[in-house]
């Protein structure tokens, strides 16, 4: 997806740091003025948890900063719906066999179901749409044809598959740091494999099954091996090489050094001296979310998904926010009271907005107008723009390996500078929330108001009791008037007097 890049600013250069060669490099794209990028997406089995959605917020602000900084992006986000092992290692049941035998549906229901639940959430964060969704069922001609071009020089067969011989490639295992100073591997090989960490592009169907996802290829019928879709989906829509691969941190240790593998194979290229031999020029990959009480493993049998969020009474914009203000790189460690926390401080710059959008109406009789707002400042008002300096350090804490953290002070500075014109405002919260993705423009406070799914009173009833509450206080009846907010507070509604804005009451 290519949103109007802004013109650009005399700002740093955007660095990124490379998760491949370990430093902050330079970008610089494969293809002047565009930017290409593959985001490994889900494996649609089960819901996605709040630290899976971590890797979306992040990969959405890269593409929104390439956007920013002037490049027309491309990105493309995966949807596996086979192949992937209950163990990223290559070991158990398939995932989405195992959980359609669990809940006695089709595969295929399955993965309908979950990638949907999968999307809603990414609606919710507010992350945008990118330019092409694959689906690995989708390309599995292609994957037999990738595979067939690599065999004879990369693969062997045995009784369940065919497996890569990561012997054949040069530098196997650099993205992981999995090998000793003298190249040589730490893991033993055992029984049926060359080596210890070959790894199956495809697995042919145990004699006398039948699987619900299963296709001829040369090696019998059966489904492709995990690490193939993503070398094939990526390099079929984008072209190897291409210039960012995104995922988790846990990715970097064995799907990607095996895509990586996958690719110098299929463009027999040489040696990860140069990256570009990986497929693509720069690997980048977000830390964990961190949950002490263990509710984040979807093994767990209760997880922290984002629908959780919201039973509780929590915007899923305030999960963004808490992701923005960390650096991408770092661990974040999730808690309620920090959810709360990043809560607050969205409504904080909500309610700044509102007011000076409605001083701005007060004095021009001109509301503001999104729409206009969230188009590219005009090149002949940059200079107006950077007498304050904020779009200078903007980019530039987005050029130092998308500096989020040091992002949101800004916004909160230009909310509080009297002494910038309204108009100029307006564009320079706009611009910058083109990258955040927080919506300050758009939306209005009482959209961050969720009730919580355990409080039973209605917003209807919460209105009258506070129409009854105004009523006891005009008439001096101070201890009426406690009654009913003490009423109110035992159902989980908090009173706020004098707000105003009139967002009288918020659900606890």
């Amino acid at each position: 997806m290519s949103n109007a890049p802004a013109p650009s600013s005399p700002s740093a250069p955007l660095k990124l740091f490379n998760s491949l060669t370990r430093q902050l490099e330079e970008f610089q794209p494969v293809h002047p003025g565009e930017a290409r990028v593959y985001s490994c997406g889900p494996t649609v089995y089960n819901y996605p948890h709040i630290g899976n959605m971590r890797a979306y917020v992040f990969a959405d602000i890269l593409g929104r900063t390439l956007s920013f900084k002037g490049y027309k992006l491309t990105h493309v986000i995966n949807i596996t719906d086979v192949g992937h092992l209950t163990d990223d290692a290559d070991e158990g049941e398939d995932k989405m066999e195992k959980m359609a035998r669990a809940e006695a549906r089709s595969i295929w229901d399955i993965a309908q179901h979950y990638t949907q639940a999968y999307w809603e959430d990414i609606k919710a964060l507010n992350i945008r749409q990118p330019a092409r969704w694959t689906i690995a069922t989708e390309y599995v001609p292609q994957m037999i044809a990738f595979a067939e071009k690599i065999a004879d020089k990369h693969c062997y067969e045995l009784d369940s598959g065919l497996y890569f011989d990561v012997s054949t490639v040069a530098d196997y295992g650099r993205l992981a740091r999995a090998q000793t100073e003298d190249g040589e591997g730490r893991i033993e090989a055992v029984e049926g494999k060359r080596n210890a960490a070959d790894f199956a592009i495809w697995r042919k169907t145990p004699p006398g099954e039948k699987r619900q996802m299963e296709w001829d290829s040369p090696w019998g019928k059966g489904a492709p091996g995990w690490h193939l879709e993503c070398s094939v989906m990526s390099g079929e829509v984008l072209g190897f090489p291409f210039d960012i691969h995104t995922g988790g941190i846990d990715h970097r240790e064995i799907h990607h050094p095996n895509e990586i593998a996958q690719n110098q194979a299929f463009c027999c290229a040489g040696g990860l001296d140069l990256p570009a031999n990986s497929g693509a020029r720069v690997w980048m990959h977000n830390n964990f979310l961190v949950e002490r009480s263990g509710k984040m493993s979807k093994s767990s049998g209760e997880f922290l998904r984002l629908q959780l969020l919201m039973d509780k009474g929590y915007h899923p914009l305030a999960y963004r926010m808490m992701c923005l203000q960390a650096h991408y790189r770092s661990e974040l460690e999730f808690s309620w009271e920090g959810l709360g926390a990043a809560l607050t401080r969205l409504k904080r710059m909500y309610k700044v907005v509102a007011v000076q959008m409605w001083k701005q109406f007060e004095e021009t009789g001109q509301p503001v107008d999104p729409t206009n707002a969230y188009l590219p400042i005009p090149v002949d008002k940059w200079n107006a723009a950077d007498k304050t300096g904020v779009l200078k350090d903007f980019s530039d804490a987005l050029s130092d390996d998308l500096n989020t953290p040091k992002c949101l002070p800004l916004i909160e500075e230009v909310l509080g500078d009297k002494m910038i014109d309204n108009a100029l405002r307006w564009h320079l919260l706009a611009t910058m929330d083109q990258v955040l993705g927080l919506d300050l423009l758009r939306r209005n406070r009482t959209d961050l108001r969720i009730r919580p799914k355990s409080v039973e009173i209605t917003e209807a009833e919460i209105e009258a009791t506070l129409e009854a509450r105004k009523a006891a206080r005009a008439e001096k009846d101070f201890a009426r008037s406690d009654t009913l907010r003490d009423e109110l507070a035992a159902k989980g509604v908090e009173v706020m007097d004098g707000d105003p804005l009139g967002w009288e009451w918020k659900l606890a």
